[in-house]
């Protein structure tokens, strides 16, 4: 099969690989449509000592199943497993489990490929009227999903209807729908890079502005680092919700000082639960999380190209998704 691989720093190269094949217990997917994630360029610059080269990337896929008795069948991957017996994954919370791993990261090659294998309970059967790219976005916008369902858990009844997210990248945007499908209309995205602030304005239909004023009920930093952890701490209101689902940076940022003395609340957020997979396609099948129109759609034997496009900031709308 043909696959995009990741060779070295900033080094992808599409050729043949060795076919995927199912072992007893999997499915075999042909992949029709695969998302670039931000984990995905992070491996790609060498900053992911989970991603060794060579491998496969991707993650965030949709396809159709190939023989056995789910033959034909159109589905979209849930790429996160778990080891199915410890308390995380027996209370539901795969995303905690301490042997959780992620198709794209070894021993499980990704889905920039042509075929890729997956556990049966990983795969969600996508209607006939929803196409592979939107099928394909579940994965991040299950990760914003989650999020917000737990900031808002935490948010206080009492707390100002107000949401600002820091960045307009997928899970950014992933974000803001989220915020407004589970009930939380007034959000605002702070986006600097000003080809893309006009992409989500324009496209998203989402308000947007180069940075932040004022202060909000629940700030959500889709993008994680020190700068924007600094940010999320001076505008969340006293009594509000930071949700921090960016990875960019492990270190500083936040002002602790202001946090407790303001009684804010932090919530670092991984992924996603099961359940929340399945309530994000749900929302996607009828309709709430939006068109979700806001991709580009690139080959495969391309994926090169569209990684160093992203990298040199070149392109404006926040997920670019890869046919092979």
């Amino acid at each position: 099969m043909k696959a995009l691989v990741y060779e070295g720093v900033e080094t992808l190269r599409f050729r043949d690989v060795a076919d995927a094949v199912p072992d007893a217990g999997q499915e075999l997917v042909r992949i029709a449509s695969s998302g670039i994630c931000g984990s995905d360029m992070h491996a790609y610059l060498g900053h992911d000592d989970r991603r060794p080269a060579p491998l496969i990337l991707g993650h965030e896929a949709a396809g159709t199943i190939v023989g056995g008795p789910r033959d034909g069948e159109r589905v979209t991957i849930n790429p996160l497993v778990g080891c199915g017996v410890c308390r995380y994954c027996r209370s539901g919370r795969e995303n905690l489990c301490p042997e959780r791993k992620i198709i794209s990261m070894p021993p499980r090659e990704g889905a920039f490929a042509e075929l890729v294998v997956m556990r049966p309970s990983n795969l969600v059967t996508v209607p006939d009227h929803v196409p592979f790219d939107k099928a394909a976005l579940a994965e991040p916008l299950a990760v914003s999903w989650h999020s917000i369902r737990l900031g808002l858990a935490a948010l206080d009844p009492g707390a100002t209807r107000s949401a600002l997210v820091l960045g307009g990248g997928a899970i950014g945007v992933a974000a803001a729908l989220a915020l407004r499908a589970q009930g939380l209309g007034d959000v605002t995205i702070a986006e600097p890079n000003e080809t893309r602030r006009q992409f989500v304005e324009n496209q998203c239909l989402i308000p947007s502005v180069p940075a932040g004023t004022g202060e909000y009920g629940m700030v959500v930093d889709a993008v994680g680092y020190a700068a924007t952890r600094e940010i999320a701490s001076s505008l969340t209101e006293p009594g509000g919700v930071i949700v921090h689902i960016g990875l960019g940076e492990d270190l500083g940022g936040l002002d602790i000082r202001r946090m407790t003395l303001q009684e804010i609340t932090f919530i670092g957020t991984y992924t996603y639960t099961p359940q929340d997979f399945r309530d994000t396609c749900a929302a996607i099948f009828d309709g709430r999380l939006g068109p979700l129109d806001w991709t580009e759609q690139r080959g495969l034997s391309d994926g090169a190209a569209a990684f160093a496009d992203l990298r040199a900031g070149r392109v404006a709308a926040p997920k670019i998704i890869l046919h092979p």
